[in-house]
């Protein structure tokens, strides 16, 4: 993971600069951002082409982010902040890190449940792409029938056959969010205990490689986010393609409430000098251009509704009918889905 796009000595230097411009002055935006993607430089770049709006941009993980805003108070030169999961943004709004935006492009591009709660005075952060969390499974040695839910991790037919990564990771936490949500908190619980029984191994690495322990047969049955196996999909090492041919993935509960989507989305810092500038970049975000980089740069789903975008790696995987809960109800739930984890000892 990329942590820093400059030296901290210039980076500082940087942010000094801009945190000292007028406040009038819009040809200054300063980005804090946890998108650690390569391909968003391009974004960025468009955006600068045609506003003639110079980025100055911060990168680091969404907990690094939260704790500089924090630590920064009034004094931070954050104009926008992007983070990638809705229980970070969640717990941004409640900190008061965020202001809120009145935006007829946002209200209209911007699907409500992908918005933070509107008091009267607008959302605090929006959601500018998705990621569904699927389930991939051993083709070899799991009938794609038997996972067809979320609640199926839990059956005991498939003891010994679960990897997952951390259950703290906030992509789990948010599924679990979710789940807590349609299921209530008796039956999420005991649903967390029997997949902590069906565990293979114990909890560890990232998604892409729960693919790769599926492909290899250390575990049958695991969870991802689809980003990260369209990557695989894509890539030009053959170890890749090799390893996604063996696995077969499934949208859960396509027959109930839908499978699981999380955002990366963002929002105007509390104390944005360049707020004009900065509501104007995220309805840049939600243009049709800003859309397909999110799509071919990174292989999430676009949030507006209607584009239509190619990219091989998802459209090979299908479409699919996704949750329609408030993302900022996922969010608020995660603080108790972390008891019910520490409870039950999912790591």
């Amino acid at each position: 993971m990329r942590r820093a796009a400059l030296p901290c000595a210039t980076l500082l230097a940087t942010l000094a600069m801009a945190g000292g411009a007028h406040a009038d002055d819009e040809q200054v935006l300063n980005l804090y951002s946890a998108r650690h993607y390569q391909t968003d430089q391009a974004l960025y770049d468009n955006f600068t082409k045609a506003t003639g709006i110079k980025i100055n941009r911060v990168d680091a993980d969404d907990a690094g982010l939260l704790a500089r805003l924090k630590s920064e108070g009034a004094a931070s030169p954050a104009d926008v902040i992007l983070l990638v999961d809705a229980a970070r943004l969640w717990r941004a709004e409640v900190d008061g890190l965020f202001q809120p935006v009145k935006s007829a492009t946002l209200e209209q591009r911007i699907p409500a449940q992908l918005r933070g709660k509107d008091d009267g005075k607008g959302p605090q952060w929006f959601g500018f792409s998705t990621r569904a969390r699927v389930i991939v499974y051993n083709k070899a040695s799991v009938s794609k029938g038997d996972v067809s839910t979320y609640e199926s991790l839990a059956n005991p037919k498939n003891k010994g056959k679960v990897c997952t990564r951390s259950g703290s990771h906030p992509y789990n936490l948010s599924l679990f969010g979710s789940l807590l949500e349609h299921m209530g908190p008796a039956q999420t619980e005991a649903w967390l205990k029997g997949v902590v029984d069906n565990m293979a191994r114990d909890p560890k690495g990232g998604d892409t490689d729960q693919i790769k322990a599926v492909a290899s047969g250390e575990c049958a049955i695991g969870l991802t986010n689809t980003y990260y196996l369209a990557r695989m999909m894509r890539s030009g090492k053959p170890e890749d393609r090799s390893a996604v041919e063996r696995v077969g993935v499934v949208f859960p509960n396509q027959q109930s409430w839908g499978t699981h989507v999380n955002i990366a989305g963002g929002a105007v810092a509390r104390h944005a000098r360049h707020r004009e500038a900065a509501v104007k970049f995220l309805e840049y975000l939600a243009s049709d251009s800003a859309q397909g980089y999110f799509a071919n740069g990174n292989n999430e789903y676009a949030v507006v509704k209607g584009l239509k975008i190619n990219n091989p790696a998802l459209d090979a995987m299908g479409n699919f009918k996704s949750e329609v809960i408030p993302i900022s109800v996922v969010g608020m739930n995660t603080a108790r889905v972390q008891q019910l984890l520490d409870k039950v000892g999912y790591r």
